[in-house]
C-alpha cells in the first residue's frame, strides 16, 4: 500500500514538472503571425455579358471561302519490282495504277492552287474537282519537299479565291476551321482552336526540312492534306499537312503549314519553278548560362553561340567571328538554331539582314548579304525524271566500294514510275554524259540533249556505255 502511494506521488510530481516546463516553453515561443488572404482576380459577369457578342454560327465567315477549297485526285503508274537478274534477261514487272486523294486551295482567279507536296508527289496525272462539280486536269508548277508545299495550276478564269491572313499574328486559343475532302466523303468543315504555334515535330527530318507548324485540334483526316486552315474571319492562315495518330484517324493533333511560310514558297515556285532560300553561313550552338559567362556575356543572355563559319561565307565577309553570340535578326530576338535557320530560309538570296550580336560582352550589329544555298541550286538532285543523283563522297565510296580513281555522279534513287528504271540502277556512277565528264548536277544537265544520249557508267568495278532517250 505504501509503495502505491509513493508511485502516485511521483507521477503527480512528474506531471506538475512537465506542465511547468510546457508553460515556460509556451511563454518563450512567439505566437504565429496571422495568415494574409491572397488577392484573387474575380470576374463574376456571365459569359453572355462580355463585350464580345455570342457567336451562334460561322456560316457567313466560311461561305465565301468554301468554294476556293477543292479536291485533288492523283494517279501514278507503278511497275512491280523484278529481281535484277530477270531484268537483265528482259523481264518487266506488271504495271498498275495507284490513286491518291487530297485537297487544295485556289489562290488566284486564273487557276493557281496551293497544296501539299505529298499529295502530288510522283503523280503521272492530277485532276481537280471544284465545288460546282467542274473537273480539270492540273499542271504541276513546282514542289518543295522541305516544307511539303506544292503549286499546281488549272486553265480556268474567274475562279473563287481565298484571302490570306498574317499567320504570325495567330495566338494559342484562336478559333480555326479545317476545310478539305477527308476520306473522300466530300467537302467537310471541322472546328477547333490553335493548340500551339511554331511546332517542330520531325515530320520532315528525312529531307532536312523546315518545320514551323500550327498545331490544331480541328479534325484533320486522310484527304484533308493540302486543304485550308481558316480563322474565324474566313481568312487563310495555314495549309493542312499532317496528323499524329496511333491509327490512321484523327485524335486531335493536327498540323498546318503557316500561310506566311507557304506563301513564300508558293511565290518562288511560281516565279522560278524552284525555291531560292537565303544562306548566311554560320554553325551555332545553344547558349547556356555557363557558356554565356565564359564568353563575357551576362548569364541570362539569350542567343546562339557561333561555333564555325566557312571562310568564304556571307557571315565571315560581314565580319562575324567564331565565339560571337547572335542575339537578334533584323531587330527580332533569336533563341534557337531552328528559329534562325527558318528565318534565313524564308529570306531571298541577295537580301541584306541585320545581325545583332555580342562580342566580348559588347553589343554590336552588322549587315549580312545572304547568298543562295548550294543545295537549292539543283533541287532534289534530279538528273532525269525520277532519277536522283549526288556527287561522290567518302561515305558513298566506302558504302558502294567505289575506287578513288572513279569520278562522277552516284545514282541514289529511281522512282517507281521513272521511265529510266529499267535502264539505270541505284549504285551506278555516271562518269560521262555524251562523252563529257560530269562531277555535279549542273554539268550533267548541260551535257544532256533531246533525243538520243549516251552515258558512261561505272558499276562494281566495270565501265560500260548506256544509250537512252530523253
Amino acid at each position: 500500500m505504501k509503495s502505491k502511494t509513493v508511485a502516485l506521488f511521483l507521477a503527480l510530481i512528474s506531471s506538475l514538472v512537465g506542465l511547468s516546463l510546457g508553460l515556460i516553453a509556451a511563454e518563450k515561443k512567439p505566437a504565429p503571425a496571422p495568415l494574409t488572404k491572397p488577392t484573387l482576380k474575380v470576374d463574376a459577369t456571365p459569359v453572355s455579358d462580355l463585350k464580345s457578342p455570342v457567336v451562334i454560327s460561322y456560316a457567313d465567315a466560311l461561305e465565301a471561302i468554301r468554294p476556293a477549297v477543292i479536291s485533288v485526285y492523283s494517279s501514278k503508274t507503278v511497275r512491280e519490282q523484278v529481281p535484277e537478274v530477270f531484268r537483265q534477261m528482259g523481264a518487266k514487272g506488271r504495271e498498275q495504277k495507284q490513286r491518291g486523294l487530297g485537297s487544295g486551295v485556289i489562290i488566284s482567279s486564273d487557276g493557281y492552287i496551293i497544296t501539299n507536296n505529298h499529295v502530288v508527289e510522283e503523280a503521272d496525272e492530277l485532276k481537280v474537282l471544284l465545288g460546282d462539280d467542274r473537273e480539270f486536269t492540273a499542271k504541276l508548277i513546282g514542289t518543295d519537299p522541305k516544307t511539303d508545299v506544292a503549286v499546281i495550276k488549272i486553265e480556268a478564269e474567274n475562279l473563287p479565291t481565298v484571302t490570306l491572313a498574317d499567320s504570325a499574328k495567330l495566338r494559342v486559343g484562336d478559333i480555326v476551321f479545317a476545310i478539305g475532302n477527308p476520306l473522300g466523303v466530300g467537302q467537310t468543315v471541322t472546328m477547333g482552336i490553335v493548340s500551339a504555334t511554331g511546332r517542330k515535330v520531325g515530320i520532315l527530318d528525312e529531307v532536312a526540312g523546315y518545320e514551323d507548324f500550327i498545331q490544331t485540334d480541328a479534325a484533320i483526316n486522310q484527304g484533308n492534306s493540302g486543304g485550308a486552315l481558316i480563322d474565324a474571319r474566313g481568312r487563310l492562315v495555314g495549309i493542312n499537312s499532317a496528323i499524329i495518330s496511333n491509327s490512321t484517324g484523327n485524335i486531335g493533333i493536327g498540323f498546318a503549314i503557316p500561310i506566311n511560310l507557304a506563301s513564300f514558297i508558293m511565290h518562288s515556285l511560281i516565279e522560278t519553278g524552284t525555291v531560292a532560300r537565303g544562306y548566311m553561313g554560320v554553325q551555332t550552338d545553344i547558349l547556356t548560362p555557363d557558356k554565356a559567362e565564359s564568353f563575357g556575356a551576362p548569364k541570362d543572355t539569350k542567343g546562339l553561340l557561333i561555333t564555325d563559319l566557312p571562310a568564304d561565307g556571307p557571315a565571315t565577309k560581314a565580319g562575324l567571328k567564331r565565339e560571337d553570340i547572335i542575339t537578334g535578326l533584323n531587330g527580332k530576338p533569336v533563341t534557337s538554331g531552328d528559329e534562325l535557320r527558318l528565318a534565313i530560309a524564308q529570306t531571298p538570296p541577295g537580301t541584306k539582314v541585320t545581325v545583332n550580336f555580342l562580342r566580348e560582352g559588347k553589343l554590336q550589329s552588322t549587315e549580312v548579304t545572304l547568298t543562295k544555298r548550294s543545295e537549292e541550286s539543283t533541287p532534289n538532285g534530279e538528273l532525269l525524271p525520277g532519277l536522283l543523283v549526288e556527287p561522290l563522297s567518302p561515305e558513298s565510296r566506302k558504302e558502294f566500294r567505289i575506287d578513288d580513281r572513279v569520278d562522277g555522279l552516284l545514282i541514289t534513287d529511281l522512282a517507281e514510275n521513272s521511265p529510266f528504271r529499267e535502264i539505270f540502277h541505284p549504285g551506278y556512277v555516271i562518269a560521262q554524259v555524251n562523252r563529257e565528264p560530269v562531277t555535279d548536277l549542273v554539268s550533267a544537265k548541260q551535257a544532256l540533249k533531246d533525243g538520243r544520249n549516251i552515258a558512261l557508267v561505272y558499276y562494281r568495278g566495270t565501265y560500260r556505255y548506256i544509250i537512252f532517250q530523253r
